[in-house]
């Protein structure tokens, strides 16, 4: 008799297949952003009783908060198939044409960082958006000629990351913007506490706070977190979560009490010891710890600024006197006082 046995998916540590069976599959079971939750509800079941496609949907905020997760549930209220493109992946208005030309009655389409989007194709969407409607063009040249085809009813529903850099008349053809905030603490315990329910881990309620605490007011990170103590806590002690548990692993893995991790420490570290607290320019911060200027923006700036540690300011980034308290250092006279002069700017 064969001694191979079955192992899940879930079991198995494929990443991305376990980030797919955490994923809330309905509006109820999304655990927070209670407001859009509401507002949410209301266009679905408003489009679903008039039995037409809703108006077009755009969510904003920063990475990992859910807006993936929303428009796969945006699709399963509806009963509608869902069609999953990027901005970066649409390079020209023949992408989107394809695209746009093949979809069918009442279908969601979702376009992830739809700020970047080529011009040629999002000047091709305004029309798609609001008429219907796709015009391919036949030829080169002034020989050129634009041969209309009308496009079934759908559905946009758009996700950035960076808002301000939509252009408005692109930003005014969505019937519903929502704004996506970080998390509270609370509510990410739930998901955590969800999320250990279908890993089948056990954890305890101080366990799930620590975790929660660490994880940046974002429910992906909360749940890679989860699954990295998970396995510190069956490898390195009963297989039970508890606080000193999650505490050790996370010290383990470099994020600190107040969810710092590699990449912040040394913005932080960059920006105190190589320039003095600042102010320093964006570019230069980020040579300075080897990242690429996107990546210190968006990835580690957003919570640095939330969590008081550093400002953005007209002549640069600086730090604040909570950044040189949280690495130990003892702030300069000027850091209070800069901060001051510079945001009166």
């Amino acid at each position: 008799m064969s001694d191979e046995r079955f192992v899940s998916p879930m079991a198995d540590g494929d990443d991305k297949v376990i980030e797919a069976a955490l994923r809330p599959k309905r509006l109820d079971e999304f655990i927070g952003q209670a407001r859009v939750r509401e507002q949410l509800s209301l266009v679905l079941h408003s489009a679903l009783r008039r039995g037409r496609a809703p108006d077009h949907l755009l969510m904003s905020g920063p990475p990992g908060l859910g807006k993936t997760t929303l428009a796969m549930i945006i699709a399963s209220e509806l009963g509608a198939p869902l069609r999953i493109s990027s901005g970066p992946a649409i390079e020209r208005a023949g992408d989107l044409a394809a695209v746009l030309s093949t979809l069918s009655e009442g279908e969601v389409l979702f376009l992830d960082e739809i700020h970047r989007m080529a011009r040629p194709a999002e000047e091709m969407l305004y029309v798609a958006m609001e008429d219907f409607r796709v015009d391919v063009v036949v030829g080169k040249g002034p020989g050129a000629t634009a041969i209309p085809l009308d496009i079934p009813p759908f559905t946009l529903v758009g996700a950035t990351t960076r808002a301000g850099l939509l252009p408005a008349p692109l930003r005014d053809r969505f019937g519903f913007v929502a704004h996506m905030d970080f998390y509270e603490p609370a509510d990410l315990e739930k998901i955590i506490n969800r999320s250990a329910r279908l890993l089948d881990v056990e954890m305890d309620e101080a366990g799930a706070a620590e975790i929660a605490r660490r994880a940046r007011g974002t429910p992906r990170i909360a749940n890679r977190l989860l699954r990295r103590v998970r396995d510190y806590a069956e490898v390195r002690a009963d297989g039970v979560i508890t606080e000193e548990v999650a505490r050790q692993a996370l010290t383990l893995y470099e994020v600190d009490a107040d969810g710092l991790d590699r990449l912040d420490r040394s913005v932080l570290e960059a920006l105190l010891t190589k320039f003095g607290g600042g102010p320093v320019g964006l570019s230069t911060l980020a040579v300075a710890v080897g990242e690429e200027p996107e990546t210190v923006e968006v990835v580690a700036e957003p919570f640095l600024v939330r969590k008081g540690l550093i400002a953005r300011t007209p002549r640069g980034r600086i730090a604040t006197p909570a950044a040189w308290r949280h690495l130990g250092l003892a702030p300069p006279p000027t850091a209070a006082g800069t901060l001051f002069e510079v945001a009166e700017e």
